[in-house]
């Protein structure tokens, strides 16, 4: 299975990208995964919400132009969204199980930037995932993704992991 993370904006903090590394390394026996960054807009303080909606337009742009071909060639699209179906780890790991059964071979994650996705993003999605009301930074968010495939690939292969 093919796991592309897209991702809005850059990972700024150290501790993060420490992280990622690790749930990257952990994952590589699983998957092939591969995370697509793309740049953010800067919002102009007291933003109006078309300026808003521009530049997650803006973004979404980028988004799709670096995943052209995979969705070209009918990767599943699941965006992380606030108001999407919350699984929580054993339906996860049932739904990717369940896409590479099916002959899906290829999972994209969409986080968005500091302002949310864009709508063009939202019905470009497959499937739209809500790990909580709460809202997460995207750069935490991006490994909180990492974490829970890594926990569902433990469990479709029932491996052991923490609780």
């Amino acid at each position: 299975m093919r796991i592309t993370i897209a991702c809005v904006g850059k990972m700024k903090e150290k501790f993060y990208r420490d992280a990622i590394e690790e749930y990257e390394k952990r994952l590589s026996r699983y998957c092939k995964l591969e995370i697509v960054e793309v740049a953010d807009e800067k919002t102009p303080d007291n933003a109006s919400e078309l300026v808003e909606n521009q530049i997650k337009e803006k973004e979404a742009e980028r988004v799709l132009a670096r995943l052209e071909k995979p969705l070209k060639e009918g990767a599943f699209v699941c965006a992380l969204a606030i108001d999407g179906k919350q699984l929580d780890s054993v339906e996860l790991s049932e739904k990717i199980e369940a896409l590479g059964i099916s002959g899906t071979s290829h999972i994209i994650f969409l986080i968005g930037g500091s302002l949310g996705m864009s709508e063009t993003l939202l019905k470009r999605a497959d499937m739209k995932l809500s790990f909580s009301k709460m809202t997460f930074p995207h750069q935490l968010m991006r490994v909180i993704l990492l974490e829970q495939i890594y926990r569902g690939y433990r469990i479709m292969n029932h491996e052991p992991y923490h609780k």
